[in-house]
Formats: C-alpha cells, sequence, structure tokens
C-alpha cells in the first residue's frame, strides 16, 4: 500500500455518490463499507464476512493483513471501526472534518460530518 493521509482521503472523497452495495466492490456495481476502504486504501477486502455479526477480531485482523496499524489518536485517512449498532460494526474513512462510508439507509456512499452518530471502537492508519 502506498497511498498517503492525504491520497486516501482523495480516493474516499471521489468515491461519494457511489450507490451501496451489500460486500459491492467496485465504484461500477456500488460498494459497501469494507469495499468502500479497500477502494480507498487500494487493497484487497475480504468477502466472507457476515453483514451482522461481524467480529472485531475479524476485522482487526483483516486490516492488519491489509498493512494497517492500530493508533489511538485519530488523523485524516484514518480508518474507523465504529458500532453502528447491536452485533454490527461498521468501516469508514476520517476526512478531518467528517467521515466517508457507505450508507445503507442512503444506499450510496456520502460524507457525514464528525463526529458520527456511532461509537469509535478503533481507528487504524495506514501509514505512519
Amino acid at each position: 500500500m502506498s497511498r498517503n493521509a492525504d491520497e486516501v482521503v482523495a480516493a474516499a472523497r471521489a468515491l461519494v455518490g457511489v450507490r451501496f452495495r451489500p460486500q459491492g466492490r467496485t465504484r461500477e456495481t456500488g460498494l459497501d463499507c469494507v469495499g468502500l476502504v479497500a477502494a480507498a486504501l487500494q487493497v484487497r477486502a475480504p468477502r466472507d464476512y457476515p453483514l451482522r455479526g461481524g467480529s472485531p477480531v475479524r476485522i482487526a485482523a483483516d486490516l492488519a493483513a491489509a498493512g494497517l496499524r492500530p493508533v489511538d489518536e485519530m488523523r485524516a485517512g484514518d480508518v474507523v471501526v465504529a458500532a453502528a449498532g447491536p452485533a454490527q460494526l461498521h468501516l469508514g474513512i476520517f476526512t478531518g472534518t467528517g467521515l466517508v462510508h457507505s450508507d445503507a439507509g442512503l444506499r450510496r456512499v456520502v460524507e457525514r460530518p464528525w463526529p458520527p452518530p456511532w461509537p469509535i471502537i478503533h481507528i487504524w492508519r495506514a501509514e505512519d
């Protein structure tokens, strides 16, 4: 992975407006939150995960395998893992002023103002 924080934010913002699709992996066919993060970071995304009941351990392993590392303080370009509901995890890209994420309710990728309505449980970074 060779993108710096500014490139990750620009890539995520370039996906705003792409339609939402569960387990979607391309701009053309649609993206879910995992597909959005993978596209912004230019990494391969897993496909074999449940839409509900996701495991924080599994997400951590997948993010680490993609070359990310956990951090304590957030900055633009970081991947945010949020608890969007009971047994439902959600990923997005922090832009410095908002969160780019694939919104199932709005049926598209959006950037929402910070802070999001969900608790943040982990922060991951792609570069030092």
